[in-house]
């Protein structure tokens, strides 16, 4: 059994990384839970809307908040949740066969990449169909790849993949491309690099080994096939809350941890922030994340301020003296 922590930051992005930085400044004993270390913005290349830096690498970044949290004391552990608890105030934790303990929780474990649903996707991942542009893009030097999605996300990937591969087919289920101006003027300079395929979804994922071809909706010139080299999927993605509602968390309409300003959840010591809140709703940003995570951690250590003593009182043996 693990030693008490004052709190325990569930996920290594943007929002634990900066929630880690704020608490370990305010003399709180913090260990951090990441699955997968930096979260999505470790995997979204070059990042320009950072403040304070005119263009820098995500994983860079994450990297350097990684080191400024170590710098204050702050105790990273690369494993994945699994399971929590808790008994009033007192919080277990089970991750890679450990268990930690924790006077309160922060969950910044952000969201999951959602897949398109069909047969044959899942088998094919990893051969052919893929999820982030910066991981998997350089498999694909000159060759011919299709991206689905019509957010600001999937532009950035053209715009990445553009790098290495010769062509681009981005498919769009709905009319228009809605992505931030900078990165759609961008993507048009690309010319014929990239076609955008309006209104078009894709119905089937051929292969066996790997991909083969697509089935797609609306025929390209006059077919219904699409032979690509790989497929990479940027439609958005749901956050991870199954952990959150074992414990009785809310979740908002949507589906999302639900907050007040403060960051606050429902349950007395738990606390939230990033990706898997929907507190600036469609506006997801490092910097929001970021920004979440100073505020939650801000609100983690009011609460331990008053209820700090409580688990260890809770773990004092019946008959124990509380004298010293």
């Amino acid at each position: 059994m693990d030693e008490l922590h004052d709190l325990v930051i569930i996920g290594s992005g943007a929002a634990g990384l900066a929630a880690g930085i704020y608490a370990g400044r305010y003399g709180m004993k913090v260990l951090v839970l990441g699955g997968e270390f930096g979260g999505e913005t470790a995997k979204a290349g070059n990042i320009e809307n950072y403040p304070g830096f005119a263009s820098v690498d995500g994983y860079e970044l994450m990297d350097a908040m990684k080191k400024q949290s170590e710098a204050l004391g702050i105790r990273l552990v690369d494993a994945k949740v699994t399971a929590i608890s808790r008994e009033g105030h007192c919080f277990t934790l089970e991750a890679n066969g450990k268990t930690y303990n924790a006077n309160a929780v922060l969950f910044a474990i952000g969201a999951e990449r959602r897949r398109l649903g069909l047969p044959n996707e899942k088998e094919l991942t990893g051969k052919g169909v893929h999820y982030c542009v910066t991981c998997d893009g350089p498999v694909y030097g000159g060759k011919t790849i299709a991206m689905v999605g019509g957010g600001d996300a999937s532009v950035k990937g053209v715009n990445l993949a553009a790098e290495y591969v010769q062509k681009i087919f981005l498919i769009v289920r709905g009319k228009e491309v809605i992505a931030e101006p900078i990165n759609f003027e961008r993507m048009k300079k690309l010319g014929d690099k990239v076609e955008v395929l309006l209104e078009t979804s894709v119905k089937e994922i051929v292969g066996t080994q790997k991909l083969e071809k697509l089935i797609l909706s609306k025929p390209y010139k006059g077919s219904s096939e699409l032979v690509v080299d790989g497929l990479f999927v940027e439609i958005g993605a749901s956050p991870q809350v199954e952990l959150a509602k074992s414990l009785g968390v809310e979740l908002d309409e949507s589906g999302y941890v639900k907050t007040d300003n403060l960051m606050r959840t429902n349950v007395d010591g738990v606390f939230a922030a990033g990706d898997v809140t929907n507190h600036f709703g469609r506006f997801k940003q490092d910097i929001t994340a970021a920004a979440q995570g100073a505020v939650a951690a801000t609100s983690a250590y009011e609460d331990h301020k008053v209820h700090g003593d409580l688990c260890v009182l809770h773990a004092r043996p019946v008959g124990t003296s509380l004298h010293v």
